[in-house]
């Protein structure tokens, strides 16, 4: 069980660090290493905390077999001597266990701050938006300080009652299987998520753009719901795995965070994949365009042909396209939300060994 759960960490760990690898690559791709924002920075310092988590939850069951202060009796914590190596494994287990707490919570609000800097960027433009975004910090970094002071002190005086043996320090003294660390953590985890939530999902539901697009950045930023329902389930494991309880709590915390990280970057990462298809279909369309110029039809005949709104493709990137509201005010009737984008279409003629590129650009505001 032990050697499953270590080979599906470190499989995560290292998809994970494929997927930052991948944001970053496609965020320099975009707009270059010195235009890199603040979230970049933080994702980067976010995948070293997740790669410490996973190294605390790997020892929790490696080096001591899944052991806390929890899960024992009165009369088995008496007996229990301090000469005896279970103690030493169960001390150090609780320790491990508010190490797992504290990295865990960092990387969670870490990815939340990140989601945050990006809305700024997304909502550039839209006034109440940016109090919103605002407030979102505000929120994130109060909820924070609660949580982390919640599992570091909620203990009480002295600290060292977090890995007491005897007598029986109670339950809001054991990190492993806290109630009072659970109730903290996942209510404040859900405010923060379902606010940041309700700061682009409005925006896209209102936006008169494609359904398909609309559905998709929906699905897309919606990811927040799987991080909640995550941590909601390892909540309830934890609370019914009973001596399992440190285990089970190491456990889930990589596979929730896991899901955090693939989604906190996933709205990064849709552009380059856009990016690459566009590239595909292009490659296709210029050798489509061979063939058809050699029975007299040209592919930017083709192209002119063809309705240009067809052409663009919605990418959220802050280098790329913007959700604004203010520059358009005054050019453009009713107000709302206003979507730019640029397409570029190059082909290739093979005429005398000479490259020429033809640029079919389209230009599409969007008014809600």
């Amino acid at each position: 069980m032990a050697d499953a759960f270590n080979r599906e960490a470190f499989t995560l760990l290292g998809v994970g660090t494929a997927v930052v690898a991948l944001r970053t690559y496609a965020r320099v791709s975009m707009v270059g290493i010195r235009r890199l924002m603040l979230d970049d920075y933080l994702m980067v310092l976010a995948l070293v905390i997740y790669g410490l988590e996973t190294g605390a939850a790997y020892s929790v069951g490696a080096m001591f077999h899944g052991l806390a202060n929890n899960s024992m009796t009165d009369e088995q914590r008496k007996n229990l001597s301090p000469n005896d190596p279970e103690y030493t494994l169960r001390v150090n287990g609780s320790k491990l266990q508010l190490i797992g707490w504290s990295l865990y919570t960092l990387l969670l609000w870490l990815l939340k701050t990140c989601m945050c800097v990006f809305y700024t960027r997304l909502t550039v433009g839209l006034t109440h938006m940016k109090i919103r975004t605002r407030i979102g910090f505000i929120l994130i970094g109060v909820t924070y300080v609660v949580t982390i002071t919640a599992i570091l002190a909620g203990c009480g005086a002295p600290f060292s009652k977090n890995w007491q043996i005897y007598p029986d320090p109670g339950n809001h003294c054991q990190p492993a299987i806290s109630d009072f660390d659970l109730f903290f953590t996942v209510v404040l985890n859900v405010v923060t998520d379902m606010y940041l939530l309700s700061i682009p999902l409005p925006i896209f539901w209102k936006a008169r753009i494609a359904t398909k697009k609309k559905a998709w950045l929906l699905i897309m930023f919606s990811g927040g719901i799987f991080v909640m329902m995550a941590g909601i389930l390892r909540c309830a494991l934890i609370l019914t795995a009973g001596a399992n309880g440190a285990q089970q709590a190491g456990s889930w915390a990589v596979r929730e965070t896991f899901v955090a990280v693939v989604i906190g970057n996933l709205p990064m990462i849709q552009p380059l994949f856009t990016k690459t298809v566009k590239k595909i279909g292009s490659t296709f369309a210029s050798t489509r365009g061979s063939e058809g110029q050699s029975h007299g039809v040209s592919l930017k005949d083709m192209v002119r042909s063809r309705n240009p709104r067809t052409a663009n493709a919605l990418s959220i990137s802050s280098s790329a396209e913007e959700i604004i509201d203010s520059r358009f005010k005054n050019s453009q009737k009713g107000d709302g939300i206003h979507v730019v984008s640029e397409t570029t279409v190059n082909t290739e003629s093979l005429h005398e060994n000479e490259a020429k590129s033809d640029i079919a650009r389209s230009h599409c505001v969007v008014s809600a």
